[in-house]
């Protein structure tokens, strides 16, 4: 039962899997070929993704609330839209390290029309693609097409906000911590940041550049927020049991 869970919770993955090997049978160059160009992009990931998570996990705790429900929030108005445009076309990295970034907005208060133009903009109108874009196309053509790609930025974002809900979006489950036996820390992952230690210096502490537990167990009547603490670690080192 155990790995028919694990299977169905990794779709995906598995279907992934199953390509490679179809592809392997049929046409063996091809897969070889697919091996090769999946390897590129995970070794970019491996190399982007731990330090989107880092910086993610520090904004989201030393950034309050109440400042990403003011400029990204439902009430944010045009100011949020500009900010969220900047936002989006002054980052750097693929679109897929905007993922993570904009789940801990949306976490804590941002709109999904703004989401939407942060994701858009990241994608399509970051600052040196325009230059680039200048430098090969012409001025003209770029001012041209930045002005159309933006007006139909918003009017996806519009239409986005109408069909999605923040209750479609797949947040973690809350966890009940009468639930939780104990936390445990996959030294192999953890990167030595030292953000769980700061937030939480009566259960985390630093060993040889890794964190490690002062509490083997976490009490059951305890008023810390366990799923808070798996959350924020950068890496997902933390895990529950």
């Amino acid at each position: 039962m155990t790995m028919i869970k694990a299977l169905k919770k990794n779709k995906l993955a598995v279907g992934v899997f199953l390509t490679y090997i179809f592809l392997f049978i049929t046409m063996p160059n091809k897969g070889t070929q697919s091996v090769k160009n999946s390897m590129y992009y995970v070794r970019e990931m491996l190399e982007i993704i731990p330090v989107v998570f880092l910086l993610t996990s520090l904004i989201e705790a030393w950034v309050p609330k109440e400042v990403i429900i003011n400029s990204f929030g439902e009430k944010s108005g045009v100011r949020g839209s500009i900010l969220s445009l900047a936002l989006g076309s002054l980052s750097a990295g693929p679109i897929y390290a905007a993922f993570p970034v904009c789940k801990m907005l949306l976490k804590k208060g941002a709109s999904i029309w703004n989401i939407v133009i942060i994701l858009s903009a990241w994608a399509v109108v970051k600052v040196p693609m325009l230059v680039n874009e200048v430098k090969f196309l012409g001025l003209k053509f770029m001012i041209v097409r930045w002005i159309l790609t933006i007006i139909s930025i918003l009017v996806m974002a519009y239409i986005v906000s109408l069909i999605v809900k923040r209750e479609n979006i797949p947040f973690e489950l809350e966890v009940d911590n009468k639930d939780i036996n104990s936390i445990n820390i996959k030294e192999q992952y953890c990167i030595g940041c030292g953000l769980c230690t700061r937030l939480y210096p009566d259960i985390f502490v630093m060993n040889d550049g890794k964190a490690s537990l002062i509490k083997g167990k976490i009490e059951k009547d305890t008023n810390l927020d366990i799923l808070e603490i798996v959350e924020k670690c950068p890496v997902k080192a933390i895990q529950l049991s």
